[in-house]
């Protein structure tokens, strides 16, 4: 019960609606034994005795009772079902807030198709046993205890006779918790590896169709889904194994009932009606105890679903608030990178390493190296996606984590490598980050991006109504959308990480031309494996493997003869033998 314990401040707040389904259950299970005793007067006062007169009393009893139980049965449900509705609406809301806060750090290890299984599976598994296993649990208990009760009050020898087998079949129920719920566990988290597979395979399926992989993407997933077979398998053996057991206690109870009851009706200890009362008491017994075998089902269904719940909502936090965070007017942007170290998995390499460098407000930093020399990382810095192991990154003179991370976030424009468009209008799209700003800003940021002529050549313009990740366009107008949203927030610090790579040189000339203006009075981050996109900065620094191997202006590092100049002969020797060919 431990994790429900944990996640007990989730369905407190609802504890009334649960405690109107219990009463409700009671209702039903105090005329769910009536029945029984119904049938006794009937054939013991009515047909025996003769006392015929009692048949419409009981007629019209009887029909009440049915009204009264079908009402309480409607409201039981209804009221369990708002307990368990309630309560994961405040829990998928709380989950889907903690993805929110949680940082790179987290995402870096997890799957997608694993986090989506728990927002939905998981968490309707949780559900369901509160709306329907919370109450059934009290329904079996109450049903069991009332009906032992009338069946001491018919006969003690018979009720210790019928229920002498009934440990034997607490003891299986218990065994049966016992190994269900790892089975259960297991399947959980192969449903959610499944789920992964399926969502890497659609979201990548122009990879896999380019390279010719389907077939070995078939096998992955049958692989996949051969695990979750298996494991499905497993758990069915242990149902088949236990539920038969269950029923066949159950059934000797019965027995036992059969031979002592006819014998003492046979003796006149007992009345026939008493004992045909008996049978169905019996089996409101051994029926909700075989039953138990669904509750523990159900209970470690969502005792397993709870457990991969908690994971997501106790996972740490690796960057907060601090309690006194500022909060200024504005920040001018003057970077400042002190001896930062940062390693994003232990024991692996360091991916910066003792970095230092000053960028005064206004200033252009151009950022070039190999792939994994540590550029994007220092970029993710500055916005505190991380944060650094060693040293200290400042802005405006004050530590990232003086300030609030929405607040800091909300002054830094990033316009990442590859840029994600949501299933929306353009015109939204482009105001994500400024969800107020005016048509006339948007259609101005959109120029500043050099996007808002292929965007008037769409069907419905600005409200044209983008596919999934913004399919439909190419590369190169994403990336315009995505710079025109990062301009619209009027950041004070704008990051580009090899924002133009993915257009023509005719258009990322346009592009630069543009940002020209829009770099005006903002520090600038500038990624680019061409030295074209950033050898107007004010200042470049290289990297390799997460050190600065040179720092300087375009021209002065074209004359060190290092690896500035080694990349800049690759690309411009590549330029001039085009140039000679075409000649």
């Amino acid at each position: 019960m431990e994790t429900f314990r944990k996640l007990k401040h989730f369905y407190l707040p609802f504890k009334k609606f649960f405690f109107l389904s219990v009463l409700f259950v009671l209702v039903v299970t105090a005329i769910t034994v009536v029945y029984p005793i119904i049938l006794q007067i009937t054939i013991d006062d009515v047909v025996l005795d003769g006392n015929y007169q009692l048949i419409p009393t009981l007629a019209v009893g009887f029909i009440l009772i049915m009204i009264i139980k079908g009402i309480a049965n409607f409201l039981q449900t209804y009221l369990g079902d708002l307990f368990g509705i309630k309560t994961v609406y405040v829990l998928r809301n709380e989950l889907y807030k903690k993805l929110q806060r949680l940082s790179f750090t987290y995402y870096d290890n997890a799957r997608t198709g694993d986090l989506m299984s728990r927002l939905t599976m998981d968490v309707e598994g949780f559900r369901f046993f509160l709306s329907v296993g919370f109450s059934e649990l009290i329904r079996v208990v109450l049903l069991i205890g009332v009906s032992l009760t009338v069946m001491f009050f018919y006969s003690v020898p018979l009720a210790l006779v019928t229920m002498a087998v009934m440990p034997f079949l607490a003891v299986v129920v218990y065994r049966f918790d016992k190994k269900v719920h790892p089975a259960f566990r297991r399947v959980r988290k192969s449903l959610g590896r499944l789920n992964t597979r399926i969502q890497e395979n659609v979201s990548g399926m122009n990879t896999v169709k380019s390279l010719s992989k389907e077939s070995f993407e078939i096998d992955r997933f049958s692989t996949n889904n051969e695990e979750y077979k298996d494991v499905n398998i497993f758990t069915s053996k242990i149902w088949s194994r236990y539920f038969p057991l269950m029923e066949f206690i159950g059934n000797v109870s019965m027995v036992a009932l059969l031979i002592y009851g006819g014998y003492l009706v046979i003796n006149g200890s007992l009345q026939l009606g008493e004992l045909v009362a008996f049978f169905s008491l019996v089996s409101y017994i051994t029926g909700p105890l075989m039953n138990l075998g669904f509750i523990v089902n159900q209970f470690s269904q969502a005792k397993a679903s709870g457990e991969r719940l908690l994971e997501i909502l106790e996972a740490k936090e690796d960057v907060v608030d601090e309690e006194d965070a500022l909060i200024p007017e504005r920040i001018n942007g003057h970077v400042t990178f002190n001896n930062v170290s940062l390693t994003y998995v232990e024991d692996d390499d360091a991916a910066l390493k003792d970095i230092s460098f000053d960028a005064p407000s206004g200033k252009v930093i151009g950022l070039i190296g190999p792939t994994g020399a540590g550029k994007t990382s220092i970029t993710q810095l500055i916005t505190r996606f991380y944060e650094p192991e060693q040293g200290e990154v400042l802005v405006d003179g004050k530590p990232t984590s003086a300030y609030p991370l929405k607040w800091l976030r909300k002054h830094i424009g990033f316009v990442l490598q590859e840029s994600f468009l949501f299933s929306t209008t353009i015109k939204e799209n482009i105001a994500y980050g400024n969800p107020e700003a005016s048509m006339d800003e948007i259609i101005d940021a959109a120029k500043r991006a050099q996007a808002h002529d292929f965007i008037m050549q769409m069907p419905k313009g600005y409200d044209t109504l983008l596919g999934e990740r913004g399919m439909g366009l190419s590369g190169g107008q994403k990336q315009r959308i995505a710079i025109a949203r990062a301009i619209l927030i009027d950041p004070s610090i704008l990051v580009l990480d090899d924002a133009t790579s993915a257009v023509d040189m005719e258009t990322e000339f346009k592009i630069q031309k543009a940002l020209k203006e829009v770099m005006e009075g903002r520090t600038t981050f500038i990624i680019a494996h061409r030295i074209s996109s950033l050898k107007h900065a004010d200042e470049i620094l290289v990297l390799e493997e997460g050190e600065i191997k040179e720092r300087g202006t375009h021209d002065q590092l074209i004359h060190q003869n290092g690896p500035y100049q080694r990349i800049y002969n690759i690309q411009y020797q590549d330029r001039d033998s085009v140039m000679q060919s075409v000649e």
